[in-house]
């Protein structure tokens, strides 16, 4: 490199669990410029992943569903909007880690003079990159983990050792606003806790609701554990069927904030979950994790964890609760089993 960058804008929309694997390029950068200014332009709920992984000085939170799906005039106007707040920075190097049109767009028009994109052939307008040397061809393969496609984008960085696994630290007000959920749950009395989260983006991603019932109802009986059972915002409207259906003492856990769901999931012996972004936040925040997934092979965003299994299936909704049991016990015995508030 033959410049000092002193204003960075890093692009980096993506789902929920594709930003907490983008942790690990937002870390190598803010390692390689440490006193460059870093903003990340990310979509909601993604900001909070990002503020809470402390890498950035600032965000621009972008809701590009509303963008996509809202009235197209009020959608330009935004775009607009969002190009002028962009030029206003004067950011003087853009990495765009996924490379839609866009996104690159977007850089483009940011007028930084330094501008280094991911290359997704058919997806993306790489050609109005002008950083050489150029990252190498993303191929969407299959068997390339999203964190090193991330990673490749910053080759020309000289970055090509960088810890490829995600890591969060929630903040203290967090932890204190998840362990008076947790205490007025009575969630506290020493028992590990084990979280369930029965969410996902697709039906078809889901473990059915039964089958997570039976789960908490085996570690209750069998091994005196607590569930916690998470709830998502698309879950919301079967909160009254889930608190009937799960057994007690288990805990229903509702409407917390990214970094609150971050602090509780710190709190658990292991997180059982479908193949949803909350599982990436359990295993950046060290949880050990069971993973159920409806494909029947090891895919590019599985989560990277110290301390996981990862379940496959052609369908999730086969999957057995003795199996998913005898993984959970499996992690309690080699993972953390120190109760609640133990420190």
């Amino acid at each position: 490199m033959t410049f000092k960058p002193r204003n960075i804008l890093i692009i980096d929309f993506g789902q929920l669990g594709d930003v907490v694997l983008s942790l690990p390029a937002l870390r190598a950068v803010r390692e390689k410029f440490p006193f460059a200014r870093i903003t990340v332009a990310v979509g909601k709920p993604g900001g909070e992943i990002i503020d809470m992984s402390g890498y950035a000085d600032a965000t621009i939170e972008v809701d590009r569903v509303a963008l996509r799906d809202g009235f197209k005039p009020l959608s330009v106007l935004k775009v607009i909007d969002i190009v002028k707040d962009v030029r206003r920075r004067e950011f003087d190097f853009v990495i765009d880690l996924h490379s839609f049109s866009e996104t690159n767009l977007l850089g483009y028009f940011s007028r930084a003079p330094h501008r280094l994109f991911a290359r997704r052939p058919g997806r993306s307008l790489d050609f109005l990159s002008n950083f050489n040397p150029k990252p190498p061809i993303d191929r969407n393969d299959p068997k390339q983990h999203l964190v090193d496609r991330y990673l490749d984008v910053l080759k020309p960085l000289d970055i090509n050792s960088a810890a490829r696994v995600p890591r969060l630290a929630p903040r203290p007000q967090h932890y204190i606003a998840a362990d008076t959920m947790l205490r007025k749950a009575r969630a506290d009395a020493g028992s590990p806790l084990v979280g369930l989260f029965p969410g996902a983006g697709h039906p078809g991603r889901r473990w059915p609701m039964e089958k997570f019932s039976q789960l908490a109802d085996f570690l209750i009986r069998n091994d005196k554990l607590r569930p916690v059972i998470f709830v998502g915002p698309e879950e919301r409207h079967m909160l009254t069927r889930m608190r009937e259906m799960f057994p007690p003492p288990s805990v229903v856990l509702d409407k917390l904030t990214i970094p609150e769901l971050a602090a509780a999931q710190s709190r658990l012996a292991v997180f059982v979950s479908n193949d949803t972004g909350p599982v990436h936040i359990a295993a950046a925040v060290g949880t050990p994790v069971v993973v159920l997934i409806d494909l029947p092979t090891p895919h590019a965003y599985v989560p990277l964890s110290y301390a996981q299994r990862l379940m496959f299936s052609e369908r999730v909704s086969t999957i057995e609760v003795e199996d998913v049991y005898a993984a959970t016990r499996e992690l309690l015995t080699v993972g953390r089993t120190s109760t609640l508030f133990a420190s």
